[in-house]
């Protein structure tokens, strides 16, 4: 699983852990013939760990679904592991499906591999849509047009440097003064590796990408970035040449020399467990549907407090993060647009399979809140976060009223990126990315981990960066970016 997919996961457990996911077929199942007695059933794919009482929950869910839109659905789960080897298999045999979690949405999107959705969406899933924040909307347009129906979830993503609060305690260290960056935390890092220097005091691995207020057209791993306080028009840079980046890169060098990042950082993939007493500072992705460390210290099991590092920020891959698309081999591409608008509008469904069986897993505390019992287990239901609109889910009864106003003024008011809905066209400067990616995977876990020295690592990285043809990259993209910017005045 790629790491924001396990920051997801891990921000998901809170309320509901567990993804959805893992196929056990491919088999050709042409939804037509897939059918219930009368109903038809749609075949759809998720991506996750299937729930151990997937049965029971499905059951219940097929019941309610029939009865609201007369058709039934087979959910079919294909796990983080063979998900990147067997959603391109069955999007390119052609096989017919109705609807899956959206596998590179939009390259799939550009070659029609996914069924247009901008009418279909304001015919059958209209309730739904009316509901969306307008980014979602924004950030899903390929080519001007609709091919996903987006989950409501974390409208904004923001990077927090969280603390294990059991050594914040026992050594009475202050992480107040820790706000807006690596460098503010230094000092408390030195004062606990004096306490227990065999425990990691800032837990980073091989995957780690050094965070900054900037947004990336092409994600982290990629050395193309657009600062969100430049003045002007946005502007595509490589990250490793700006200024506030390299200071970064040159703290985590520094704790790297002084043994606050762990020796194996740049080759270790385990990783530090969330629940465990083996780190003292990590980094974390956080959203409004977080509730603060809500979420987190309910998927750790412990205490632990965040402090911010950098903006909340609403951007095209959060927009993104977990939508729904239909295959354009679907015969019933109308139902399964409707199930989707019921999936996302109807309470009674969606809570069902994010929470677990209602009486065992959860009791509903008053309109719009719940009460975990002693059944709710982590492995028996959904995830939130790829599941449904998590603005109709019940919240948990130690969610207090304040807490759901801040989240709503926080989608609010959370910053919104300059290249929001900017989606780049790759097909002229394929092989230059390639290269480019090759470069990186050669210097990137380490100057990321600070296990090299940025000052002479970072110009040797940019020479090679632009013999595999990063200007070619630079300027095709940028041109994209300059007309985007045009058509969106």
């Amino acid at each position: 699983m790629k790491t924001w997919k396990k920051v997801l996961g891990v921000s998901a457990l809170a309320l509901m852990t567990a993804g959805l996911a893992a196929c056990g077929s491919q088999k050709d199942a042409s939804t037509d013939s897939g059918t219930s007695g009368d109903s038809k059933t749609l075949l759809m794919y998720q991506v996750g760990d299937k729930p151990e009482n997937y049965d029971e929950l499905m059951k219940i869910a097929n019941k309610r679904i029939k009865e609201k839109i007369g058709v039934t659905v087979d959910l079919q789960y294909i796990g983080w592991g063979d998900w990147d080897k067997k959603m391109p298999t069955i999007i390119n045999s052609g096989e017919s499906y109705d609807i899956a979690f959206a596998y590179q949405y939009v390259a799939n999107a550009q070659k029609g591999a996914f069924a247009d959705l901008t009418e279909l969406s304001q015919k059958y899933a209209k309730d739904y849509m009316d509901q969306l924040p307008e980014m979602y909307k924004k950030g899903n347009e390929v080519d001007g047009k609709l091919y996903a129906i987006p989950v409501y979830g974390n409208a904004w993503a923001q990077q927090v440097l969280t603390f294990n609060d059991q050594y914040v305690k026992k050594y009475n260290l202050d992480i107040s003064k820790v706000d807006g960056s690596y460098q503010s935390a230094t000092e408390v890092l030195k004062q606990f590796h004096e306490k227990e220097p065999n425990i990691a005091a800032f837990a980073i691995g091989q995957s780690f990408n050094a965070s900054s207020n900037m947004d990336f057209p092409l994600g982290k791993d990629y050395p193309f970035a657009v600062r969100l306080d430049a003045d002007g028009a946005p502007k595509i840079i490589n990250q490793y040449e700006d200024k506030e980046f390299q200071d970064n890169l040159k703290t985590l060098h520094e704790w790297y020399k002084e043994g606050l990042i762990p020796t194996d950082a740049a080759t270790n993939t385990t990783g530090f467990p969330l629940e465990g007493n083996t780190w003292f500072m990590r980094e974390e992705t956080q959203g409004p549907m977080d509730y603060g460390d809500t979420i987190l210290r309910n998927a750790a099991q412990q205490d632990l407090t965040s402090r911010p590092l950098t903006q909340q920020l609403k951007t095209t891959s959060q927009a993104q993060m977990a939508n729904f698309v239909v295959s354009n081999t679907s015969k019933n591409k109308e139902k399964a647009v409707e199930f989707l608008n019921l999936l996302n509008t109807d309470p009674e469904l969606l809570n069902g399979l994010v929470y677990g069986v209602e009486g065992k897993a959860w009791e509903k505390v008053g309109d719009d809140k719940l009460k975990l019992l002693d059944g709710y287990k982590p492995n028996e239901h959904m995830a939130a976060w790829n599941t449904g609109n998590n603005m109709i889910l019940y919240t948990q009864d130690t969610i207090t009223d304040e807490q759901i106003k801040e989240r709503d003024e926080s989608i609010e008011n959370a910053k919104t990126s300059p290249i929001l809905g900017f989606n780049v066209k790759t097909d002229n400067f394929k092989t230059q990315l390639s290269s480019i990616m090759n470069v990186m995977n050669r210097y990137k876990a380490n100057l990321n981990t600070g296990s090299i020295d940025p000052e002479k690592t970072i110009p040797e990285m940019v020479s090679e960066l632009k013999k595999a043809g990063w200007d070619d990259a630079q300027k095709d993209m940028q041109k994209q970016l300059d007309q985007f910017v045009k058509d969106n005045k």
